[in-house]
């Protein structure tokens, strides 16, 4: 049976499990892989925090049984954040949510949407391509200051 998955607009009341997710999504995937240095310089900032607290009004939300799972950020065609919790990443929660913010960008008049992964992500990389998004370009990532390689991924949206 198919988990029913709903999309709405983050609250203030969901500031706390979006950046539970955020952490989680950070722990699995960005930890693993980042030096000493950069998990120091992250760990002591209060980025996730401050970002959820800037983009809070802009969040859309995934809720399973009322619980927030999963969260999208975009701004124009770009998406700057697609994250589902670990314990509910392969439910369909990612692609409703990506759905979501397709068919958003695609009614304000944009064209193609875009957005970026890490060479070192093939989850998200192979999640990308099955949902027909074309890796563009490649270029240091700077935000971690740790040598990755960032990829952009672009897909048309006419057609839809």
């Amino acid at each position: 049976m198919k988990t029913p998955i709903s999309i709405r607009h983050a609250e203030p009341a969901d500031a706390d499990a979006i950046v539970r997710i955020l952490g989680e999504t950070y722990e699995a995937t960005w930890k693993p892989e980042l030096s000493a240095e950069a998990i120091a310089r992250f760990e002591s900032s209060a980025h996730t925090v401050a970002y959820v607290r800037e983009r809070l009004p802009y969040l859309r939300v995934a809720c399973i049984d009322g619980e927030v799972v999963g969260l999208v950020d975009w701004r124009d065609d770009f998406i700057d954040a697609l994250h589902v919790s670990p314990v509910n990443q392969h439910l369909g929660v990612g692609a409703a949510l990506l759905r979501h913010a397709e068919a958003a960008i695609a009614a304000a008049g944009h064209a193609d949407v875009r957005l970026e992964t890490d060479t070192f992500n093939q989850q998200a990389r192979s999640f990308y391509r099955r949902h027909g998004y074309l890796e563009l370009d490649f270029y240091p990532d700077e935000e971690w200051q740790s040598g990755f390689t960032t990829v952009l991924l672009g897909k048309p949206l006419s057609g839809r």
